[in-house]
């Protein structure tokens, strides 16, 4: 695993899904899954600063263990969103001995990574460009826009270049654009955050055309290395275009994204 070493400010978690006023599209149901989140192994990539400074490890505070549920309201609102959170890290006593019910959720957690991952209706980005890059990194540089692309790889809640980040933190409106190698009739985008999660605020695609559609926006409820999942009734037209727009200001600290798999059936 790869870290950047840079100042990250102590990470707000949002939790829950849009107040009065935040709009989102019809039919879209917005969840976030939680993984264990692994101890993450520090270094300093070539691109990064050689100063030391914080880990952004040490900054991130421990997910809630509550799930919560939001109803959005607004002229486009989805009918319910759920956002399930956790950590599912085993708990043990003070003799060491680890509690049945806690191991078996964090078993389950596993296993929903697994699903995921080998979709057989979901395909991971084979290109992606976004609005800036850290150290305006290209190609597969560390936190470049194509760090995005291929399946998962980041393994802990964590700064790393193995996911894409903006060139700087706290900078308003940043997005990432991600193409996929065979069109379909969308049904459902997964975007795993892994650094800084709950800044995502719009979803786009595009037809084969060109055209944008307004998937979701709203309050992205993700916090830790979750999966924000939105889920829609299949498009009536064919995409293989995905964009996703982070407010960054809304999330102190570095706001990464490791991988977004698109959902669907040709």
């Amino acid at each position: 695993m790869t870290l950047r070493c840079r100042s990250i400010a102590p990470a707000v978690l949002l939790v829950g899904l849009c107040t009065a006023g935040c709009m989102q599209k019809k039919d879209a149901d917005v969840s976030s899954s939680a993984t264990p989140p692994p101890a993450p192994v520090a270094s300093t990539p070539a691109t990064a600063s050689t100063t030391p400074q914080a880990s952004p490890a040490g900054t991130a505070a421990a997910p809630a263990t509550t799930p919560t549920t939001a109803t959005a309201s607004g002229p486009a609102a989805a009918t319910g969103a759920e956002a399930t959170v956790g950590s599912p890290t085993p708990s043990a006593d003070a003799n060491g001995v680890v509690d049945t019910a806690s191991k078996q959720a964090a078993a389950q957690w596993v296993l929903r990574q697994d699903e995921i991952k080998h979709d057989p209706d979901g395909q991971w980005a084979v290109s992606a460009t976004a609005s800036s890059s850290y150290g305006n990194a290209v190609g597969d540089a560390s936190w470049s826009a194509q760090q995005a692309a291929g399946e998962p790889n980041v393994a802990a809640y964590a700064d790393d270049g193995h996911a894409w980040a903006p060139k700087t933190q706290d900078g308003g409106i940043e997005w990432l654009d991600l193409e996929y190698a065979k069109p379909v009739h969308a049904s459902e985008v997964r975007i795993r955050e892994s650094m800084g999660s709950g800044a995502v605020v719009k979803v786009e695609l595009f037809d084969e055309a060109g055209a944008a559609h307004l998937l979701w926006t709203g309050n992205d409820p993700t916090i830790g290395l979750n999966y924000l999942i939105l889920k829609l009734a299949p498009t009536d037209y064919k995409t293989k275009r995905v964009k996703v727009t982070l407010a960054t200001n809304i999330i102190p600290g570095w706001n990464e994204i490791d991988a977004v798999q698109l959902v669907g059936k040709p």
